[in-house]
């Protein structure tokens, strides 16, 4: 897909899957792993939520956006969840 045909994304292009590493966890409230299942280290005391999230690799570009209004939508309702005085409107 080219990256002129997707201008929003182009800051994402330059992420990519990173390991969970020991220091993340512990710093995290809420550990979301994106598919890996049984894969992903479980580190006791913290609250664990797998995203099933379609894969974007060889999707339309449609479908690269609704997955990431997806992820978006549950990034918002994530942190409403975990602060709860967050304004109704979350900045974009």
């Amino acid at each position: 897909m080219p990256a002129r045909a997707v201008p929003e994304m182009l800051f994402a292009s330059q992420e990519f899957p990173k390991p969970l590493t020991d220091d993340a966890v512990r710093a995290a409230d809420v550990v979301i792993t994106m598919g890996c299942g049984d894969a992903c280290p479980v580190y006791p005391g913290k609250r664990y939520e797998d995203w099933d999230v379609a894969d974007p690799a060889g999707r339309s570009l449609d479908e690269v956006r609704a997955i990431r209004a997806d992820i978006d939508q549950r990034v918002r309702t994530l942190i409403r969840e975990l602060l709860p005085g967050a304004p109704a409107t979350l900045p974009v």
